[in-house]
């Protein structure tokens, strides 16, 4: 079985760090964007398996880039991911397939992304 592809998109570069080598060491293949406009080329120009989308980013947040994506890849998987709880009961934040608040301990994330990619 091939590795899922995932996309981490935040605009703090230590916080793309630490995702991106905590998902690598589970397995995945991962790739970082640091805004909306980076995600949305990357996601144009290759496929992804799912996509975890910081909401407080300068320029488009999350939220409004989670809509896009999902009219433009029905299929992708999208997780939010945030520091503020209350984004959980923004309708529009039901663009995503999940919500995770920020923590330093990645466990929730991590399973977050194991479900949504069991297929």
């Amino acid at each position: 079985m091939s590795k899922a592809k995932i996309l981490v998109v935040d605009d703090e570069e230590n916080i793309r760090f630490l995702l991106s080598e905590e998902l690598a060491d589970e397995g995945y293949d991962v790739e970082t964007a640091m805004n909306a406009e980076e995600c949305l080329q990357k996601c144009d120009k290759e496929p992804f398996d799912l996509v975890v989308l910081d909401i407080e980013m300068p320029g488009k947040n999350g939220i409004e880039v989670a809509g896009e994506l999902r009219k433009q890849k029905p299929g992708l998987k999208i997780i939010l991911l945030t520091a503020y709880s209350h984004y959980k009961y923004d309708l529009s934040s039901w663009a995503a397939d999940a919500y995770v608040v920020k923590s330093a301990d990645l466990t929730e994330l991590k399973q977050t992304i194991e479900e949504l990619l069991k297929l």
